[in-house]
């Protein structure tokens, strides 16, 4: 049977029908609806892991127990568990591994324009790269096969277009693979002498993958009329290629793009005049095609910067699309803002009106740095808001400087912060933004929900236990909706002469069981145009004629510009 998926949720029916037993992520735009789609299949034990790390780590368990398994995340997570990645890939594994990572070409939702393609050369691992769902699922059921014949973790890249568009699959049935695990010290304990000794082995392995590369199906040439260029590609980039060229010219689509096939990379640009490569952001394939001494062009055509387009390819190739003329209609910017009762906004209102120093943190809250609110300093990774917060202190900077972190980001890297903190005396205070739920990637569970990745209720997380347990003496909660007490909160704590929590608790706007107030009303007969409550750049409210109106399909009665209004001219509306 065929059906349209999107190439994440193709990745994890790939995990099914190979049997994958065992998943353990951290979920991360755009690598998330892997691990989602993939906890709808009973057969599969799926969990979210408070970070990246200890979703590896618990993978790699798994695998060691004999099952098939899978640990996904974002580029940046890569970043996080790289620790146990580079070290596995000398363990190699006894239930098949893949590692799934998502890169974020474009920035859509992420801090930095990251090439995950270098952690698959450094740890000496292969790399799988699908261009659309037929091959991620195909992908992922081959990368198991791969990972047990040649006794290796697998990384398969998915990119934001491939993750997020859909194209028709094949569905298969699943067929489960077990293995029984037998102690081998040797194997698996990474002291010296054992290393050493593994070294070797990887070195060798990656030898033998680069053999099977050669005559792979996924590293496949296509013909084209005019062979006066010939294109090195793969990912979303080939889509871009066939969009914008069709077959004018012939095509090396790589689908393994580490370790590389040297001789079929050889043999293809002798067969072409010109020998361009077509990939997003780092000249990679390029880089190792100039290694071989093949005259090459690539990024003098294609940026660095940024993802690619049918447009951008087609205008560097000097080719109109074979299907079409390129698109050129011009698509309007929409900036993120912070949604209608937010309870994050009173809060970074309140540190914009206090003028403090405001350490920032990656979550849904990074939008505080955005204009008129524009409470922000810093921000620069996953749980960096706290461990920046104690430098600065200790460095001289000032004491009522405070850190924001989100529930999830403390649980994921900012608690270990908060223990520096404690542990060596610092002052400054860490405000965490409890909105009952990871909000940046979608709504998923996380350690202080009280529910797993399934939805079952489970263990949950007491922040106000947790941080007066490793120290911390002043802890307080907070209504983000109440900006009397914030400001007061606020105030008292960062003049402290000792490290304090604020805990800033309402959930998420969006989340379905929080029931709304009725929407506000603006009375135009009171309101003088004084915009005083458009400090909170509240998507809800607007200037209409100099006086302010509220969309009523978007206001949730929060009662948070209601504060700032001197004249009493948004009023409370009447419940249905």
């Amino acid at each position: 049977m065929k059906t349209l998926m999107l190439g994440n949720e193709a990745v994890a029916r790939g995990l099914y029908e190979a049997g994958c037993a065992f998943v353990s992520s951290y979920p991360g735009t755009p690598s998330t609806e892997i691990t989602e789609a993939a906890a709808k299949y009973p057969e599969i034990y799926a969990e979210w892991a408070p970070n990246e790390k200890v979703a590896m780590e618990s993978a790699f368990g798994a695998s060691l127990a004999g099952r098939r398994v899978f640990c996904g995340m974002k580029h940046v997570g890569l970043n996080v568990a790289a620790d146990p990645l580079f070290t596995i890939a000398y363990t190699g594994v006894n239930g098949g591994m893949i590692i799934g990572v998502a890169d974020d070409a474009g920035m859509h939702s992420s801090q930095n324009e990251q090439d995950s393609r270098h952690y698959a050369k450094a740890a000496k691992l292969p790399m799988l790269e699908p261009a659309d769902s037929a091959e991620a699922l195909a992908f992922a059921k081959l990368a198991y096969d791969l990972s047990e014949q040649f006794d290796t973790p697998v990384i398969l890249k998915m990119c934001t277009r491939v993750s997020h568009s859909q194209s028709l699959v094949e569905l298969g049935e699943r067929i489960e693979h077990v293995k029984t695990y037998a102690k081998d010290p040797g194997k698996y304990i990474m002291m010296p002498g054992n290393a050493k000794r593994r070294h070797p082995i990887v070195e060798q392995r990656l030898q033998d993958l680069a053999a099977w590369a050669e005559t792979a199906e996924i590293n496949r040439v296509e013909s084209g009329k005019n062979r006066k260029i010939g294109i090195i590609t793969s990912s979303t980039s080939y889509q871009y290629v066939k969009e914008a060229c069709g077959d004018a010219y012939p095509v090396l689509k790589l689908g393994m793009v580490w370790p590389l096939p040297e001789k079929k990379l050889r043999d293809f640009a002798r067969s072409v005049e010109q020998l361009i490569v077509v990939e997003e952001l780092d000249g990679f394939l390029e880089e190792h095609c100039r290694n071989l001494g093949l005259a090459c062009t690539g990024k003098e055509r294609f940026s660095l910067l940024d993802e690619l387009s049918q447009n951008k390819v087609a205008g560097q190739l000097a080719q109109t699309s074979a299907s079409g003329p390129a698109l050129d209609a011009a698509i309007p910017n929409r900036p993120p803002v912070m949604c209608a009762g937010c309870p994050h906004r009173g809060l970074f209102y309140t540190l914009a009106k206090n003028k403090l120093t405001v350490m920032g943190d990656i979550g849904c809250y990074t939008l505080g740095a955005v204009p008129p609110l524009g409470a922000i300093d810093t921000t620069v990774c996953m749980g960096a808001s706290v461990s920046s917060l104690h430098g600065f202190v200790k460095a001289g900077g000032k004491s009522d400087t405070v850190a924001v972190i989100g529930d999830s980001t403390f649980m994921h890297s900012g608690v270990t912060g908060l223990i520096n903190m404690a542990y060596n005396e610092s002052c400054g205070t860490v405000i965490i933004l409890d909105n009952s739920i990871t909000g940046m990637t979608g709504h998923q569970q996380n350690p202080t929900t009280g529910f797993n990745l399934k939805g079952d209720p489970c263990t949950k997380i007491d922040l106000e236990a947790l941080c007066k347990s490793i120290g911390i003496r002043r802890v307080r909660v907070v209504d983000p909706y109440d900006l009397e007490q914030c400001d007061q909160a606020i105030q008292e704590e960062s003049q402290a002469k000792e490290p304090s929590v604020i805990i800033s608790r309402r959930p998420c706007a969006l989340l379905k069981y929080v029931k709304h107030k009725a929407p506000l009303l603006a009375d135009p007969a009171k309101c003088v145009g004084c915009k005083a409550c458009m400090k909170i750049a509240c998507p809800a409210i607007s200037i209409r004629e100099s006086k302010a109106a509220i969309d009523s399909t978007l206001c949730t009665g929060c009662g948070v510009c209601q504060q700032l209004c001197k004249f009493d001219a948004l009023q409370t509306g009447k419940e249905d």
